[in-house]
C-alpha cells in the first residue's frame, strides 16, 4: 500500500481528479480536510465508507488508509491540512466553501479553525451491509464478525470477499486498523499508561499494540507520544468541531 506525501497542518493542495479515476487503497501519514469544490466520488477507508458532492467536507486522522472512486464527472478537492486528532464529525458542510478556500489561501492555519468552528455535521447512514459492517466494528472493534454474520444471515466467506471488493481490506484486518486508531488517538491525547490503553482499546497486551500502531504508524508508541503528542492548542481547535 503506498503512502502519500505528508500533508502538514500549514499545507493546502488542490487536487484535480479526472472522470472515473480510481485511486487504490493509500495511506495519509498528516490529519486533513478535504474540501469537495466540484464532482461527486466514493471514498471507502478506515473510518468507513463516505458519498461526497460539492460543498462537502470530508476529515481524515493521521493515518488512514483509503480507496477512492470517481464518478463520470471527475472531482476537484482542496486539501487543508489539519492540526491534532479531530473530535468533531468526519462528514459535514460549512456555509461559505469559497470564504474557506480565500482564508486558506493566506492562511491555513486560520482555514483550519475556521472549518473547526463552523462543520456542521451531514446525515450519514449505511446504505449497504459493508457499510454497517464498517461501522459496527468501528464502533465495537471487539465484535466477533463470524456472529455479526450469523445475526446478519450472511456466509463468513461471502463477507469477507464482499467488505474486501468495498475496502480494499478484509473485515479482520478492519478491526484491527480501527483499534490501532483508537490506541493511536488516545497515545497522543492522555498521559495514560501504555498497557491501559491496550487494554482498553481491545489488544491482548502492550505487545500486540506496539507491533499494531509500529505497523500503521511506522513508530513505536512511545515515539508517537514523544513526537507527536497533541498541544493544549490543537486540542483546543479540535474542540470546536465536538
Amino acid at each position: 500500500m503506498a503512502r502519500t506525501p505528508p500533508y502538514p497542518s500549514t499545507c493546502m493542495i488542490l487536487t484535480h481528479h479526472a472522470p472515473n479515476e480510481v485511486l487504490p487503497r493509500h495511506q495519509h501519514v498528516d490529519a486533513f480536510a478535504a474540501l469537495v469544490l466540484s464532482g461527486h466520488y466514493a471514498e471507502a477507508g478506515d473510518a468507513g465508507r463516505y458519498r461526497v458532492e460539492a460543498g462537502d467536507l470530508l476529515i481524515h486522522q493521521a493515518f488512514e488508509s483509503h480507496i477512492d472512486r470517481f464518478d463520470s464527472e471527475g472531482a476537484e478537492v482542496l486539501v487543508i491540512g489539519l492540526p491534532g486528532v479531530w473530535s468533531g464529525p468526519l462528514l459535514g458542510q460549512i456555509a461559505d466553501p469559497d470564504k474557506v478556500v480565500r482564508t486558506a489561501e493566506h492562511d491555513v492555519t486560520a482555514a483550519a479553525k475556521m472549518i473547526a468552528s463552523e462543520i456542521v455535521a451531514k446525515p450519514h447512514a449505511a446504505s449497504d451491509w459493508p457499510d454497517l459492517l464498517a461501522q459496527e466494528l468501528r464502533s465495537n472493534p471487539g465484535m466477533a464478525i463470524r456472529s455479526w454474520a450469523d445475526r446478519m444471515g450472511l456466509h463468513p466467506g461471502s463477507i469477507s470477499r464482499g467488505f474486501r471488493q468495498v475496502f480494499g481490506l478484509t473485515p479482520a484486518a478492519f478491526r484491527l486498523i480501527a483499534r490501532t486508531h483508537h490506541a493511536i488517538a488516545a497515545i497522543r491525547l492522555s498521559r495514560s499508561p501504555l498497557c491501559e490503553i491496550a487494554h482498553v482499546s481491545g489488544f491482548a497486551d502492550q505487545a500486540h499494540m506496539s507491533r499494531a500502531v509500529g505497523k500503521l504508524a511506522g513508530m513505536s508508541p512511545a515515539l508517537l507520544r514523544r513526537l507527536l503528542k497533541v498541544t493544549s492548542e490543537e486540542k483546543s481547535l479540535n474542540e470546536h468541531g465536538s
